[in-house]
């Protein structure tokens, strides 16, 4: 990373907060019951919150941006915190089946309807309908609704920009190396989610790691503790998200990052024993 990577690292997250807090102050004051009754409807038990969760991520293919608007909405009151956890549940889920979809269909991802479909294509779109209604609305609703998407769009615009500011180092061979470093599992974990976290996509994260195992560099074995750890590392943008937020959406946002980190914890645990019980079956044999 350059001087001016750096730079362009503090501008993204500049924007991200401002983004955050803007579109936060405007669902305040735009909340209505009709809104509240909406959200209620689709959360109305576990099962609804988690294929709200797992629908919205799986169609803008971006588990971090589920994730922040449900930390925006937690923080205006209009979701509940037991409510935001159903729905985070399903945005962990439905990150996996866009994966799985692309793959299996060969959907090359730079196809016009699937790229239309991701955050970084839509957002231009929300913000020129938000600039407009902000400026030419008399109206204080229609004024408070361009109001959240500008912030929608600001804060999208700031992830982008962190992402961009440090996506170079997807393509330093030194940087690759890393995901080879470690064989302990534990350590895979820990590597997977730094890594992840620095360059803020688990998409990108995953992709490197593919790349490796597609050369024979990386095995089924030690990847998969890489990848539990990039699912921790995805969360950074939720916890950046809940920065001056309240305390119930500073707990969505810590939800999200159990929920990974128990998940990874089980499957090490799951991991241990089944090799304990593979050494001592060999031996009996």
């Amino acid at each position: 990373m350059s001087f001016f990577d750096v730079l362009n690292l503090i501008g993204g997250l500049c924007l991200f907060l401002f983004g955050m807090t803007f579109m936060g102050q405007a669902l305040e004051r735009r909340a209505g019951n009709g809104l509240k009754v909406l959200l209620g409807r689709l959360t109305t038990n576990r099962f609804a919150g988690l294929a709200t969760g797992l629908g919205v991520t799986a169609v803008i293919q971006s588990s971090s941006a589920t994730t922040v608007m449900v930390v925006g909405f937690v923080n205006s009151g209009l979701m509940t915190l037991r409510q935001s956890i159903n729905v985070i549940m399903g945005a962990n889920i439905g990150t996996t089946v866009t994966a799985w979809i692309l793959s299996l269909a060969g959907i090359d991802s730079k196809n016009f309807f699937v790229s239309l479909l991701k955050p970084s294509s839509f957002t231009p779109v929300l913000a020129l309908i938000g600039i407009v209604f902000y400026m030419l609305s008399k109206n204080s609703k229609r004024k408070d609704t361009g109001m959240i998407l500008l912030g929608f769009a600001t804060l999208m615009y700031g992830m982008e920009a962190m992402s961009g500011a440090v996506s170079g180092l997807r393509n330093v061979p030194e940087f690759q190396q890393l995901f080879l470093a470690f064989t302990n599992p534990l350590l895979g974990v820990l590597a997977g989610a730094i890594l992840t976290a620095i360059i803020q996509s688990s998409s990108a994260s995953v992709g490197i790691l593919q790349a490796l195992a597609s050369t024979g560099a990386v095995t089924y074995g030690a990847a998969v503790p890489i990848i539990m750890g990039q699912n921790i590392g995805t969360c950074v943008t939720a916890l950046i998200s809940s920065v001056g937020t309240n305390k119930n959406a500073k707990r969505a946002a810590l939800v999200h990052l159990s929920f990974n980190v128990i998940g990874a914890a089980v499957w090490l645990t799951g991991t241990s024993k089944n090799s304990k019980f593979r050494e001592k079956h060999g031996r009996k044999t």
